[in-house]
């Protein structure tokens, strides 16, 4: 995969690549992946095969981004963020699901 830059889109490719790093090597893979367990064979996508929909993962995306708000007030910026990077990955997730189970 390559990823070519724009010219004014570094802030949105930032903000996506703590998304990945939270899924990869921060708390998405301390808490949810095993030893060498690729993403679409976690939990995040698992339990959704399961239900044979998607709809888990945006429910997690949509209370991800609601809960952010309070954490910005209690535990600022920085934890709001990290918040809102679990919701991306969420969405990813769902992303993959409707290649995988969708019609």
């Amino acid at each position: 995969m390559d990823i070519k830059t724009h010219d004014g889109y570094e802030k949105l490719l930032e903000h996506l690549i703590q998304a990945y790093n939270q899924a990869a090597v921060g708390k998405g893979k301390e808490r949810h992946a095993q030893e060498g367990q690729p993403f679409e064979k976690q939990q995040i996508c698992l339990l959704n095969k399961e239900i044979g929909s998607h709809d888990g993962a945006l429910y997690q995306a949509a209370k991800k981004t609601i809960e952010s708000k309070k954490i910005l007030k209690l535990r600022g910026k920085e934890a709001a963020k990290a918040e809102l990077y679990g919701a991306i990955n969420y969405l990813c997730a769902a992303c993959v699901l409707i290649d995988e189970i969708e019609p």
